[in-house]
């Protein structure tokens, strides 16, 4: 089973915990372990406006006070890394550029990265929309998944949580399926953990119900949760699943999720995201962002295949 070999840590500059870059060591640890070999990447882009807004200064003079800054924040990276004594080798690279995410995802598709790591936090919610953060363009934008770590730990005999849409016959959600549920069963076996799968559905159309009275809509959701269970229970004997380790229940992607993962106090969930651009980015996002927002543990975010980030 192919494990990550390439993976970017992005570092966070205002702080010496550093929780995505030990999270990538104990991961790579654990590929290692298994006969994997991994290259991990420390990764920080930074930028000072005031530097490029000195106009006393020459261009070249500009240049050198820049340099200057990286070599600072070099030094401070690899202090970080020796604090830490890892069991890997981690090279580290702090670049100049006023947009994060595009530093980032520019790296990810010049250095062939198979996995992002990188810290996020609780964002308020009107913030949220208004000024979208730095994690929600990676989410967008970059074409390989991207793990985003919060304080829970990944112990041994852990639980992986990975969200399926199993009632759809769309060839895209069949394969980002089969994609999902490969990724848990894959990180599983490097964390010895177990896997479990939740889906979602929808209940009665509140307008069918308020426009057709005679409607029956208990018969209609106990309908839709019998075709939920059985493309379920296929999908996970598909792929050695314990059918008790299933989750179907009606309610939003988001609300579902986050209480399933709850439930069985999961380590990480694992779930599908689109490239979401625009008025619709900013207004909605997607079910990746509301459930991180939510979710207590890390959340894995995968692309369809044959994505291609808008920055390529």
């Amino acid at each position: 089973m192919k494990t990550y070999q390439n993976i970017l840590v992005v570092i966070d500059p205002t702080t010496n915990d550093q929780k995505a870059l030990k999270r990538a060591i104990d991961l790579a640890a654990n590929i290692n372990s298994s006969g994997g070999k991994v290259n991990v990447t420390a990764f920080l882009s930074i930028f000072d406006f005031s530097y490029e807004m000195t106009t006393i200064l020459s261009s070249d003079e500009r240049d050198v006070m820049r340099q200057s800054v990286i070599k600072d924040k070099e030094l401070w990276l690899t202090d970080i890394i020796n604090g830490l004594n890892p069991e890997i080798q981690i090279k580290n690279q702090v670049v100049w550029h006023n947009r994060p995410f595009e530093a980032i995802v520019e790296r990810v598709i010049q250095e062939n990265y198979e996995l992002v790591i990188k810290g996020t936090h609780q964002h308020d919610k009107f913030k949220s929309v208004v000024f979208t953060p730095t994690d929600w363009h990676i989410l967008r934008k970059c074409p390989c998944p991207v793990l985003l770590v919060k304080e829970h730990e990944w112990p041994v005999n852990g639980n992986i949580l990975a969200a399926v849409n199993v009632g759809s016959d769309e060839a895209e959600h069949q394969s980002l399926n089969v994609k999902i549920t490969q990724e848990a069963k894959l990180l599983a076996q490097l964390i010895k953990g177990h896997v479990h799968l939740v889906n979602s559905f929808p209940g009665t159309p509140v307008n069918i119900a308020i426009e057709i009275p005679e409607f029956n809509s208990t018969e209609y959701n106990d309908t839709m949760l019998k075709h939920h269970e059985k493309a379920m229970i296929a999908h996970a004997n598909q792929f050695d699943i314990s059918v008790a380790n299933t989750h179907v229940e009606e309610g939003l992607p988001e609300t579902v999720i986050e209480q399933v993962a709850e439930k069985i106090d999961a380590e990480l969930v694992i779930l599908g995201t689109i490239g979401r651009t625009g008025i619709s980015a900013a207004l909605i996002g997607n079910t990746a962002e509301h459930v991180i927002d939510q979710l207590k543990c890390d959340v894995l975010a995968l692309k369809p295949d044959g994505y291609v980030s808008p920055l390529e």
